[in-house]
């Protein structure tokens, strides 16, 4: 009879489940009868019920439909023997290595995202009974939040996983991004802490998951942590998530699909990366296994667990453990290489298939090192993250009953900008670029049209996204370009965000460019108008104020002679994209990192430029204006507060029916 037993951290017992399976194919169709607890197996591809890419390997979605449910005492599951052999990785170092450097050149380097955890598998031939292996598991780890062992009849999974993916449990939705990954006893904890690829690592997820929040809880998530999260042979970083939601659970796990530490950011390029490089199915990993229930109301309930730090086990005796590592823009192949084989011996050690070290010593999470160093990563925060909100504490008067619609690029930050806008006192909708692509198609002869759903609108925010603003070919960008271009002709309120500033940006004349190094994940203190900002920045492509290419005769661009030798001088850390740039004239000089005039075709435009290297952080002019950065991100210390800055204005000429008078 299929089985499962079910072990969460701190628990002295097991949980023992028996019941049948059903094979279902959504989500939606997983059983839901108060009374009846289901546990889902779910697989990575159903990440296509979001429309993502995936290579799909046709893993199947199985429910076990619990008919008894009892505990059991600790010890009567006592670890045992069992036997791996003829083991070793699906793909060698050298072709995990090339793949490492291929992402990183092409994907990272190339504006396609911040982040993207690419897998590698352990197979081998296993003998001995899987409940051995899972007396193993809770005699030999710790900190997990779950341990496990799934039998359907038609695979085994057993594992100890220590991420929470989400859970729903009295209206809470709560979420756990968990990065960075320290070999205990392999040096020092502190060093660990203070490594700033393992720091940006976390920062990125948390921003990914803060996303999934913002769709899925009623006010977006508020960030606890950083916390330490020990177990016997890793220990990690962390931050809890948590807001207060309504949605059907299976749509919270459909919309949460999948965490962005298994995938990257933003998630729906990412699948397509993944697609691309591992060009393989990924199974189970990176899915969840979602214990589905009601709670004595009848609410629903939802524990789901993220599939890692997890073993598949075939009828035929085949064992597979996926691993993956998170590629940034500090990664090199051999670290990555070096961080997959230290997560899949974790699980192997555990299992006793491969010796475990007798004499690692466990950091002290506790000690004043440590918690100083954990706290000191908030300082720089977005406190509107971290803090709870009183109703109307942020609201703009001027803003308040105001409309917004936002275009979403491929980039769920527009879920939490759209929470920053609703606190600001704005009514928001999000629009994907996709549904706009067709009204805003010209007639022969005639000029982009801009869809009534922006046109009603008071303000459009035009949001980030991945890729290359210059690629025309693009439909994206190609429908994007059609609707900033609509925009400006009708003189009509707008804000643009990354991607969105770099396209507006280049409709205004101001050439593009890719940096050498990019700016994916980054927080840095700029400039902006004249005050000192701390933003956080995801770009590989940016305006400029340099020079445009020499093949753009038509863009005759005059900037601060400042921030031009700036650039010549610091040996060119961008490089010129091609692109359609309109006139631009009448440069005011200005000194470095303070605002740089241009005449436009559409007026006057202020610019906030970064002396060392000319990259345009931010613009402004007569009804519209647009960031490099992302405001909304948790490593925007200021982002609400410009936004409270820039939003205004542009709708300073425009009646506000919420004002009386």
């Amino acid at each position: 009879m299929p089985y499962a037993l079910l072990h969460r951290d701190g628990a002295d017992h097991v949980d023992v489940l028996t019941g049948d399976v059903v094979t279902v194919g959504t989500l939606d169709e997983i059983p839901m009868t108060p009374g009846t607890p289901v546990l889902a197996v779910i697989g990575y591809r159903q990440i296509t019920e979001r429309g993502f890419d995936c290579v799909d390997d046709g893993a199947p979605l199985e429910c076990l439909l619990v008919r008894s449910r009892h505990r059991e005492p600790l010890e009567n599951f006592p670890p045992g023997d069992i036997t791996l052999r003829d083991g070793g990785f699906d793909l060698s170092d050298d072709e995990y290595g090339s793949i490492v450097e291929d992402v990183l050149r092409d994907e990272i380097g190339h504006g396609e995202g911040a982040n993207f955890v690419i897998h590698r598998t352990y197979t081998a031939r296993f003998e001995g009974d899987p409940r051995a292996a899972f007396g193993r598991l809770l005699a030999g780890e710790q900190g997990t939040y779950w341990t496990f062992l799934v039998d359907t009849g038609n695979r085994i999974l057993v594992g100890a996983t220590p991420e929470r993916h989400v859970s729903v449990l009295d209206g809470i939705v709560m979420m756990n991004p968990i990065s960075g990954t320290f070999r205990n006893g392999s040096g020092d904890i502190l060093d660990f802490l203070r490594d700033p690829k393992e720091i940006e690592e976390l920062y990125m997820v948390l921003d990914e998951e803060l996303k999934m929040m913002a769709t899925v809880a009623e006010h977006g998530g508020q960030v606890a942590g950083p916390y330490l999260k020990e177990m016997a042979r890793l220990t990690h970083t962390e931050y809890l998530l948590a807001g207060r939601g309504s949605l059907d659970v299976r749509a919270v796990l459909r919309e949460t699909m999948f965490a962005p530490t298994v995938t990257g950011s933003p998630i729906e390029n990412a699948c397509r990366v993944i697609a691309r490089h591992e060009r393989r199915g990924r199974r189970y990993y990176a899915g969840v296994l979602a214990l589905l229930d009601h709670d004595d109301s009848g609410r629903q309930t939802l524990d789901a667990p993220i599939l890692i730090r997890t073993a598949e086990i075939t009828p035929d005796g085949v064992l597979r453990v996926p691993v993956g590592a998170t590629l940034v823009r500090h990664s090199t192949a051999a670290g990555e290489v070096a961080e997959t084989h230290t997560k899949a011996s974790g699980l192997l050690s555990a299992l006793g298939a491969v010796p475990a070290n007798p004499h690692v010593v466990r950091s002290d999470a506790h000690s004043p090192e440590v918690q100083s160093l954990l706290a000191a990563r908030n300082d720089e925060l977005a406190r509107f993250w971290l803090d709870s909100r009183a109703p109307g504490a942020l609201t703009v008067p001027s803003l308040a009953g105001r409309h917004a619609a936002i275009v979403d690029a491929e980039d769920t930050f527009t879920a939490m900008l759209a929470h920053q806008l609703k606190a600001l006192g704005l009514t928001v909708t999000v629009h994907s670029w996709k549904s706009l692509a067709s009204s805003s198609v010209p007639v022969p002869g005639g000029s982009p049209v801009l869809p009534d759903v922006l046109a009603s609108a008071d303000l459009i925010l035009f949001g980030p996204g991945p890729g290359d603003p210059s690629d025309l070919g693009d439909p994206k960008m190609a429908t994007l370009h059609r609707l900033v271009t609509a925009a400006l002709a009708a003189e009509h309120p707008l804000f643009a965000v990354c991607l969105g500033q770099q396209i507006l940006a280049s409709l205004l004349g101001l050439p593009l460019a890719r940096r050498d190094s990019p700016y994916q994940g980054l927080a840095r203190d700029v400039s902006l108008f004249g005050t000192n900002r701390r933003v956080g920045f995801y770009s590989s492509f940016s305006a400029v104020a340099t020079a445009p290419p020499a093949s753009s005769d038509s863009a005759a661009i005059a900037f601060s002679a400042t921030a031009s030798s700036a650039t010549a001088s610091s040996g060119s850390a961008i490089t010129a994209c091609p692109g359609s740039a309109a006139p631009v004239s009448s440069a005011v000089p200005a000194p470095p990192g303070s605002t740089t005039g241009v005449i436009t075709a559409h007026g006057p435009v202020d610019l906030a430029v970064d002396p060392a290297d000319g990259t345009v952080h931010a613009l402004r002019g007569d009804g519209f204006a647009g960031v490099q950065f992302h405001p909304e991100s948790v490593l925007s210390r200021d982002g609400v507060d410009i936004l409270r800055e820039l939003l205004p204005p542009l709708l300073a000429h425009m009646v506000n029916p919420a004002i009386p008078g």
